[in-house]
């Protein structure tokens, strides 16, 4: 497939990594519909091949060959293509590469990347505010795909960015890298693993995964056709196959270059150069019901709960999967994490088929316990040690699958560690612990990554519990949560910046749980705040409260 072919078709994709949405639920491309909205950006670049969004879906953005610029498009509604305008915001990447095919970016939008089809290379730009083209500066960092990739069209990242895709136009293959640090193409390698589309696409133009790295979507302009794959092992394309699942787009273009979808799958965006224009569709995933802060002042018992004496006697720390369908708990009296199936999410009287893994060969006494958003990492804390222990999932939300990695000790903040939490880009680290009564801000130089934390601020809640036991965040950070055995209760603390604890201030709000458990030791809220889990040592018993 020539260069020359390439841009008289006007090949190209579209790309992009932001945080992982808690709440995706995977496009339906079988029930998909168009939605009658369109958006034409024939007023800036007529042969439009890339596009992405910024994370919550107030701008969006294209590239292409005909002016080598990227544009910016606000949004007054969020993800409603009807609402777009251009605001005269661009930036030219043509110093270097004049056949720009797609656009992409890190989760914050500090970081660019433009794949170029002239000598198939990826760029690398810096943001000083991010998802603003206009700070945008070239970082003098390209990686060059050319041994592997003929007509580079298209790349994505996985979540944290230590996977890397690239799409060839020429050979209808995906390619996949390896990067040591995350989202910076200069530590990126060839993994030596790739995936052919051509059974389904001979002229594959844009690639696309889903955050958990399950799923895979490409599409091209042979049959106008997106194509869904599945990955048997997350973010592994040599595990890839065809789902027998697509959707025509035919009926709006005849020359599709580049789609995305929406945070939460329920839209999908599909730009074209037959006649400049996005197109907006349904997916029919049925969007979740957004994060709506709990009501602790209001907040009631459901009278229903779940032992789990039955595996462990000193439950010490809760979490759920993304989704509801699966429960953990973390317990001392044996060192282990107790995972159950929920056969009705969020349901706890549903849980069944408990499977264990013990942590014991890197702490004896156990007390907190955090997933990553996409299942594929999690960690624990405990006061032998004293550090944060960093577990690998081969298989997402499976802990039969963990295995060690790392740790990071907080001893020098923290000598009774109780509870930890992350960003959701992981990006930053809290750790609460019985000592200090405080809750310990870090910073993490590469996401999810414990090995580069390092301490920046705490914030003391010792006004109000001086045993603190648990700790949680709201999704966009600008609340924390801290429950704790000292007086039973959970409270609630502001903070006027987002997740920067120096800012929090108690805000006069608790709920007790003394009813039901004078020991609480593990917290959790369902994806959408409606719900509250209190896990203790006093009944073994885990609790459900409404709290919307």
């Amino acid at each position: 497939m020539t260069i020359a072919r390439l841009m008289q078709q006007a090949a190209a994709g579209s790309a992009g990594a932001g945080p992982e949405p808690s709440g995706w639920i995977d496009p339906d491309l079988a029930n998909a519909s168009y939605d009658s909205v369109s958006f034409s950006v024939a007023g800036q670049e007529t042969s439009p091949l890339g596009i992405n969004f910024n994370n919550d879906g107030t701008k969006a953005y294209i590239v292409g060959p005909t002016t080598d610029r990227v544009y910016e498009y606000p949004l007054s509604t969020a993800w409603d293509l009807s609402t777009a305008s251009y605001n005269s915001v661009s930036f030219s990447v043509a110093p270097q590469n004049t056949v720009p095919s797609s656009v992409a970016f890190n989760s914050d939008g500090t970081k660019m990347y433009i794949t170029g089809v002239l000598g198939s290379i990826i760029y690398q730009y810096s943001l000083s505010t991010g998802f603003d083209i206009s700070t945008a500066s070239y970082d003098s960092i390209s990686f060059d795909v050319s041994s592997q990739v003929v007509d580079l069209v298209d790349l994505s990242f996985s979540y944290d960015g230590t996977k890397l895709y690239a799409l060839s136009f020429g050979s209808d293959t995906v390619y996949q890298y390896s990067l040591s640090t995350g989202f910076d193409i200069s530590t990126a390698s060839y993994d030596s693993v790739s995936f052919s589309v051509t059974a389904q696409e001979r002229d594959p133009t844009a690639l696309k995964f889903n955050p958990d790295g399950t799923k895979m979507y490409v599409c091209g302009i042979r049959n106008y056709t997106v194509y869904q794959y599945s990955l048997s092992s997350v973010f592994d394309v040599s595990t890839a196959s065809y789902d027998s699942v697509s959707f025509s787009v035919a009926a709006q273009l005849s020359n599709p270059r580049g789609f995305t979808f929406k945070s939460d799958g329920s839209k999908m965006y599909v730009v074209g150069v037959n006649n400049d224009t996005i197109y907006q569709y349904s997916t029919a995933a049925a969007a979740p019901s957004e994060w709506i802060d709990p009501d602790l002042a209001n907040a009631s018992y459901d009278s229903v709960s779940f032992s789990v004496a039955g595996q462990d006697t000193s439950p010490i720390s809760l979490s759920f999967s993304d989704d509801g369908t699966e429960m953990y708990v973390l317990g001392e009296a044996n060192d282990y994490i107790v995972q159950y199936s929920l056969s009705t999410a969020w349901d706890i009287t549903s849980a069944a088929s408990p499977q264990t893994f013990s942590v014991s060969s890197q702490e004896t006494v156990p007390t907190g316990l955090f997933f990553k958003p996409d299942g594929t990492k999690m960690y624990v804390i405990g006061v032998i040690g004293d550090n944060v222990n960093e577990y690998d999932l081969s298989t997402a939300w499976d802990i039969s699958t963990a295995s060690y990695l790392q740790n990071f000790s907080i001893s020098a903040q923290e000598t009774a560690p109780q509870a930890l939490w992350f960003k959701g880009d992981g990006a930053k680290m809290y750790v609460t612990g019985a000592a200090g009564d405080d809750v310990n801000e870090y910073d993490l130089s590469t996401a999810w990554d414990v090995s580069s934390a390092s301490y920046v601020q705490n914030f003391s809640i010792a006004s109000q519990e001086t045993v603190p036991r648990a700790l949680a965040f709201n999704p966009d950070g600008t609340k924390m949560f801290v429950m704790g055995s000292g007086t039973d209760a959970v409270y609630e603390y502001p903070l006027s910046i987002a997740w920067d604890v120096s800012t929090a201030s108690y805000s006069s709000v608790s709920f007790s749980v003394a009813s039901q458990e004078t020991n609480p030791c593990g917290l959790f809220f369902k994806s959408d705040g409606s719900k509250m889990y209190v896990v203790g040592f006093d009944t073994d018993t885990i609790y459900q409260y409404s709290t919307d």
